[in-house]
């Protein structure tokens, strides 16, 4: 398809950002040099465009957890809500699940202005074949992914087999193409589920197929408590012993790191996912700044795919311990996910509008109330714009919508579909019990 977008200011570029007032030509599924002669045109006049959002981190199978009824009692701490809750959504997912909430995080994720999730999967009763399933409901509905298949001990040895045998099969069939919109890693839960065999063919796996490893990364306390008892160093170090730690990797939360762990991260490059909104409702506490000065990407892990609203909530959240920090601050993480997406794709401008760049971007209807260039638009990004303004979302040159709409799909059928999908998995959710999964306390070797 062939388009030029009119009238529009442009943000070619978030970090450094760059803002420009010219028609915006696309062409073959890229960002053109120059209009072509007798093009179609879309009229943009006073819309802002800007590159599609990234969210680094993301669980889209809580897409259908919105809601759900909660009989047990109610959790106390952090290991506790991965037991009474969220291991216990995963093992009752099946592959109508797994579809049905790709489907709905993936709508979400578009009429939000995201283009790209990195997703970081888990089913453990559904487990060869699930990233086919994410992958063929995102490219239904034309979103880009990075995905992985959570792998972890807790279930036992049979399933951590097969979550490792699930990521390099996915891998191989990246390799082989034929998914224009997919890419994928190898996804690990944390190190406090993870045995060393386990964790070392995580780290194989990922070497192989020449990718980074998705991993949680203390998250919790419960992860540095675990990776001391189990291994007598913290989980950095526990990580980068296992050759897991590399520019490849990608790292979630980092909440409980210490400034040697910080430093570690920064020395191996590796990408440090940060979400806000769940470290606050996890209760799990604030990654301080030595953790936030590295190369940091900001994720939702798992609640919805706004980034408007995601790189609000931690610039706010940082404001608290830094009042220095300014907007561009947010501009400048939103930038490094999209970074992240661009190495997984092999596509250097990816998250950008240069000429040459995937035609991955965002029609913004937003009638800007003060000026608004280069000197104004972090502003205006964090006191101003947000997913109520997305009007159009184009991802590889294709649009995906288009006035507030969905192109591919009907979307009052499939939030329908979906809700049919979430009272079946509901009902089996209820006949399971607490995970009884308990982290390493004595440094007994699991």
């Amino acid at each position: 398809m062939s388009v030029v977008l009119s009238g529009a200011t442009v943000v070619t570029s978030l970090d450094p950002l760059r803002v420009t007032r010219a028609d915006l030509a696309v062409a073959d599924g890229r960002v053109a040099a120059a209009a072509g002669s007798g093009e179609a045109r879309r009229d943009c006049s006073g819309c802002v465009i800007v590159p599609g959002n990234v969210c680094a981190h993301t669980h889209l199978y809580s897409a259908l957890a919105r809601g759900m009824p909660y009989a047990l009692a109610p959790p106390e701490n952090f290991l506790q809500i991965l037991q009474r809750v969220w291991w216990r959504l995963d093992r009752a997912l099946d592959e109508e699940s797994v579809r049905a909430s790709a489907l709905v995080g993936g709508m979400e994720a578009l009429l939000s202005g995201t283009t790209t999730l990195v997703d970081h999967h888990a089913s453990p009763n559904a487990i060869d074949g699930s990233l086919d399933v994410v992958a063929g409901a995102l490219e239904s509905l034309g979103v880009r992914s990075v995905l992985c298949y959570e792998t972890s001990d807790r279930d036992g040895p049979e399933r951590a087999l097969a979550g490792i045998e699930e990521n390099r099969r996915f891998l191989a069939r990246v390799r082989g193409g034929g998914l224009p919109l997919a890419r994928g890693l190898v996804g690990a839960h944390a190190s406090f589920t993870l045995g060393d065999e386990t964790l070392a063919a995580c780290a194989g796996a990922a070497s192989e197929f020449d990718v980074g490893l998705h991993v949680h990364a203390a998250e919790d306390g419960v992860d540095e408590r675990d990776s001391l008892a189990r291994s007598g160093v913290r989980v950095v170090e526990r990580l980068h012993g296992a050759g897991a730690l590399d520019a490849r990797t990608l790292l979630a939360h980092g909440v409980h790191l210490d400034p040697h762990e910080a430093e570690i991260v920064a020395s191996a490059h590796a990408t440090l996912a940060h979400n806000a909104r769940s470290n606050m409702n996890n209760a799990v506490g604030r990654a301080g700044p030595h953790v936030l000065a590295g190369r940091v990407a900001l994720g939702t892990d798992g609640i919805g795919s706004d980034m408007f609203e995601e790189s609000r909530a931690a610039f706010f959240r940082l404001r608290e311990d830094d009042l220095g920090a300014g907007p561009d601050w947010a501009l400048a993480r939103l930038a490094e996910s999209s970074r992240l997406a661009a190495r997984a794709f092999g596509e250097p401008l990816l998250g950008t509008l240069e000429p040459g760049a995937p035609a991955d971007l965002v029609v913004l209807d937003y009638a800007a109330p003060a000026p608004l260039d280069e000197r104004s638009f972090a502003g205006h990004w964090i006191f101003g714009l947000s997913s109520r303004c997305v009007r159009d979302v184009m991802v590889a040159g294709e649009w995906t919508v288009s006035d507030r709409r969905l192109v591919r799909v009907d979307q009052q059928r499939l939030a329908a579909e979906a809700q049919n999908a979430a009272a079946r998995l509901w009902r089996r959710l209820g006949e399971l019990p607490a995970h009884p999964y308990e982290p390493n306390s004595r440094g007994v070797p699991r």
